[in-house]
């Protein structure tokens, strides 16, 4: 194996361990969405209102720059 193969096949490895484990978030979150975020839907209050619009602005930055939109377009 050359020395440039086996970089790549170390960077791949790299790429596979951070994909897995971003999908293993997303099915995390995904899970905690369908229980409405581990709240009682008769109980929510602004300042539930106010975490999820947090979550909602992390996540938005993190999938405009993934598929470069937003202020990641080019």
């Amino acid at each position: 194996m050359t020395r440039h193969a086996t970089a790549n096949s170390k960077a791949l490895d790299a790429f596979l361990t951070a994909k897995f484990e971003i999908d293993a978030m997303l099915e995390r979150l995904a899970a905690l969405s369908a229980d409405h975020f581990g709240t009682d839907p008769d109980e929510i209050n602004w300042g539930h209102v106010g975490t999820l619009n947090h979550y909602r602005a992390k996540l938005r930055e993190i999938t405009d720059s993934a598929s470069r939109d937003g202020e990641h377009a080019e």
